[in-house]
């Protein structure tokens, strides 16, 4: 795609206040910390819309086969930027990631509450570990689209995915198959077994944390504590049966509600500030340039 020339038709006001709500946010070109050798590592989901700046103006908007999602020019630390059809694409993948997740934990987790010769629970036990499987595979989706500015961050929070995916994969052919019982059943029944599968709600309290400090939300906030409060009750024995009861009843609502609530956010707030991805393409000759033009525009404003 072409960058915008002089011959190229009328832009939209740019918008000059960034929206991005996260406060996981890259290093400011005025900290004393930035320089041309600084390398901006990104949080956020990876997308495969970013691209190349052909220029050290770091533009964001585009022509051609590509087009824009609306018309308003966002203006980033590293330049303006659009929102995308992939772009939005991504984050409705990521979105549905956090809705399977959510959906299937709270069908399985249901059959808690159901009484014990309730038909639906009896056949809802049939398929605990296919729920399992399904939320697992969201929330790994969601994972790897996740917005986060820095990189270290996400890659330790997909770490915990893989080695939770593992665990509980080698929990249920060893331990749990051989005497003919579920994953989730094994687990409950086998409160050690959590150091297996835990490292799979380790993500994912990472990810509600996440929700929670970029855009202020209580129900992600209140997870963060909840998640890791009941596996370690349950790890340790220092929950009973109803005080697990309580918090798993607490852990279904807000799921519900972060889910839910997800959708009601504009699709800009989970893109992230857009310039600082399109940034860490550039190759590093590129980078050391725009940093320059950049801090030569600052001193003369």
């Amino acid at each position: 795609m072409a960058l915008l020339t002089s011959s190229a038709p009328k832009l939209p006001p740019i918008v000059r206040k960034s929206d991005t709500k996260c406060r996981l946010r890259p290093p400011s070109l005025s900290s004393p910390r930035f320089s041309s050798d600084s390398q901006v590592t990104a949080c956020s989901c990876s997308s495969a819309a970013l691209r190349r700046f052909a220029s050290v103006k770091c533009k964001a908007l585009r022509e051609g086969s590509q087009q824009t999602f609306d018309r308003t020019v966002y203006q980033g630390i590293y330049g303006p930027w659009t929102v995308e059809s992939s772009d939005v694409q991504e984050v409705i993948l990521y979105r549905s990631g956090l809705v399977t997740a959510a959906a299937s934990f709270v069908v399985a987790a249901s059959t808690a509450f159901l009484p014990g010769d309730a038909f639906l629970g009896d056949v809802l036990k049939q398929y605990l570990d296919v729920f399992f499987v399904l939320g697992a595979g969201g929330l790994g989706l969601s994972l790897f689209l996740i917005h986060i500015y820095v990189t270290p961050i996400k890659r330790t929070l997909q770490a915990f995915w893989a080695l939770g995916a593992v665990g509980s994969l080698a929990t249920y052919l060893s331990l749990a198959h051989p005497v003919d019982k579920t994953l989730v059943q094994y687990v409950v029944e086998n409160p050690a077994a959590v150091w297996l599968v835990g490292p799979l709600f380790a993500a994912l309290t990472g990810l509600v944390f996440k929700e929670g400090l970029c855009y202020g939300k209580l129900e992600a906030a209140v997870l963060t504590f909840v998640i890791p409060t009941l596996l370690l009750g349950h790890l340790t024995g220092l929950m009973d049966n109803n005080g697990k009861l309580s918090a798993l009843g607490i852990w279904i609502a807000l799921f519900v509600i972060f889910a839910a609530r997800k959708f009601t956010q504009p699709i800009k707030d989970d893109i992230g500030d857009k310039s600082v991805f399109m940034y860490n393409a550039l190759p590093e000759e590129e980078k050391k340039a725009l940093l320059q033009k950049l801090e030569m525009e600052q001193k003369l404003d």
